[in-house]
């Protein structure tokens, strides 16, 4: 079983170029649901797939991360399927859990500036570091996992923008402003802090305690939570997926359309873009109602 898994995986990184977060997240899904059925791979059958996810839901994980687990569990049949290791594909046929569509949760341009101004004012560069990251990411709704990885080279000042390496190893260019530039630039002057022992360091975000050389993902995370119970911001609405949220939320306030914040978040499909219309709609709608001459007839 595990060889298979491996397999699967090198299949993902070599046709898919999935990256490592992807990679951990199928190998825990499909590990998962493997000890749970403790059967030999060929003698999996469909009512094994849905007795799991009947148990994935009595132990309270929500539709939409059975939906995940799910899907995991398929592309893995698939492909076993696919490569005549099985003769039948149990997974076909199985419908997921109706999720739903969630509003994106998002802050105000208020609350961002709040949390920046208040990781700012700390006596300790690493939260400067942090305001910086903050910064960063509302300004140019990346993802935190680009965030991290960012490298020195990725910015080209001169013509103000950012190159952004997206899921798939796809680059986009992001733009950024004059004022992100400064702000950056005051923080580079304190950048070799956090580099070990004075050595080359590729990274914009560079941090001594990680093995990978720059910042991590969880240590971001934990550090946002922090300033927003520090800034009075309830942190069970922070998160770096948040701040990118409250980006396309912002540009949308602003007029922008859908097809420049697909481009900007690096959206491969429009539909994934879609979620925030319905800030458009409500916008649209007040427009109509606050100046169509009809519109404001009194009955």
């Amino acid at each position: 079983m595990r060889e298979y898994i491996s397999q699967f995986l090198e299949m993902l990184v070599a046709e898919k170029a999935a990256s490592e977060n992807t990679l951990s997240a199928y190998k825990s899904d499909i590990i998962q649901f493997c000890d749970f059925c403790d059967k030999k791979l060929r003698k999996i059958q469909k009512t094994d797939i849905q007795d799991y996810i009947t148990n994935l839901n009595d132990s309270g994980y929500s539709p939409k991360t059975q939906a995940r687990k799910l899907s995991a569990i398929k592309e893995f049949f698939k492909f076993l399927f696919t490569e005549e290791i099985i003769k039948a594909n149990p997974s076909e046929n199985i419908s997921s859990p109706k999720t739903g569509k969630s509003l994106p949760k998002f802050l105000t341009n208020e609350e961002v500036l709040r949390l920046i101004d208040t990781a700012r004012s700390k006596p300790k560069l690493k939260d400067f570091r942090i305001a910086t990251m903050i910064r960063l990411t509302y300004e140019t709704g990346i993802r935190v996992s680009e965030l991290v990885n960012l490298k020195l080279s990725s910015f080209n000042f001169s013509k103000k923008i950012i190159l952004v390496i997206g899921k798939g190893n796809k680059e986009r260019l992001v733009p950024i402003s004059d004022n992100m530039i400064a702000f950056i630039n005051e923080y580079l002057d304190v950048r070799h802090v956090f580099i070990k022992n004075g050595r080359d360091n590729i990274w914009l975000f560079p941090s001594t305690s990680s093995s990978d050389g720059h910042i991590s993902r969880d240590m971001f995370y934990k550090n946002l939570k922090k300033i927003a119970i520090e800034a009075n911001i309830d942190h069970k609405r922070i998160s770096p997926h948040v701040l990118r949220h409250s980006f396309a939320t912002t540009l949308i306030n602003k007029n922008a359309d859908l097809r420049s914040i697909q481009k900007l978040l690096g959206h491969e499909d429009i539909s994934t873009t879609e979620i925030y219309t319905h800030i458009m709609s409500d916008k649209l709608s007040s427009t109509v109602k606050n100046n169509h001459p009809l519109a404001k007839l009194k009955k």
